[in-house]
């Protein structure tokens, strides 16, 4: 710990850090935030033989890790995820992984069993409440609408305000909360952008820097849910999906989170410098495909 209250890094050099779904749009970044950081990660994938749902690919993983990073494919709130991430958490403690981190989301009534779960496996846990991400415009199912279609169709309605954060922070305040010994354990971490938009704010301003006419447009979770039925969606996760997005996206997460601050003494990247990095990365191009 540093002078001014903020993890020192420099201290940590050495540990072995297991980071779920390394590949992915969190875990990604988590990995290149620790490596930045002088830890060791060890990439848990099915790539690597890591299953969430194949309890026997668990071991190897985490045996002789100092900590991990948990996040749960689908959804922290699926119906499946207290269970597994339980086991897991449980198995890691008595493997000797001392610190777990699970990242879970602002507002989800649904992710508290899995909170709970993680808390009662007997580690030392943080769980980072991350509001909406910003790269969620950039990267997955939604920016193809942008891309070729030049249009958002989403079940946000058009009054709801999100402070969209920067999956670079919430990469950093992970391996803070992995690094720093018992400041962050048992804690609660909620970490927001520094602003509220809507849904349509936040695609203006994507559409102005990118200088393309993109639109927002308001439908019913139902209505979405159709349409991701018709894209093949199975059933069941529809059905979560629909109810998830419209406890979600009703307005009750528009208020500002201070976790950025709190852990790493600084102010949260503003949604405006990602939209003009990405822009500049050619994210919402037409001719863009993939990761960028």
């Amino acid at each position: 710990m540093t002078d001014n209250g903020n993890v020192d890094m420099s201290t940590q050099s050495g540990m072995t850090v297991v980071v779920t779904g390394a590949s992915g749009r969190t875990g990604r970044r988590v990995a290149e935030a620790a490596r930045a950081a002088g830890l060791t990660v060890r990439a848990a994938s099915r790539a690597t033989g890591f299953d969430w749902r194949d309890r026997s690919t668990w071991a190897d993983v985490l045996r002789g890790a100092d900590a991990a990073y948990l996040a749960y494919p689908t959804d922290v709130g699926a119906p499946d995820a207290a269970g597994a991430v339980g086991a897991l958490a449980r198995e890691a403690a008595g493997l000797g992984v001392r610190r777990l981190v699970l990242l879970s989301a602002r507002g989800e009534e649904q992710a508290r069993p899995t909170e709970e779960a993680l808390a009662g496996s007997g580690a030392d846990w943080t769980v980072v409440r991350a509001a909406w991400f910003a790269q969620n415009f950039s990267e997955g199912p939604l920016v193809e609408e942008l891309r070729q279609h030049g249009e958002l169709v989403f079940p946000a309605g058009y009054e709801a305000r999100e402070p969209f954060v920067d999956l670079r922070d919430v990469a950093d305040v992970v391996v803070a909360a992995l690094t720093s010994g018992e400041r962050c354990a048992g804690r609660v971490l909620e970490v927001s952008g520094p602003r509220l938009l809507t849904f349509a704010e936040a695609v203006a301003e994507i559409a102005k820097e990118a200088g393309r006419p993109l639109t927002y447009r308001a439908v019913s979770p139902h209505a979405y849910g159709e349409n991701l039925a018709g894209f093949g969606v199975p059933t069941e996760e529809v059905a979560f999906l629909v109810e998830l997005f419209g406890a979600l996206l009703d307005g009750r997460n528009a208020h500002l989170s201070d976790g950025v601050q709190q852990v790493l003494g600084r102010a949260p990247r503003d949604f405006g410098d990602f939209v003009r990095e990405e822009v500049a990365a050619g994210a919402w191009a037409p001719d863009a495909s993939g990761p960028h």
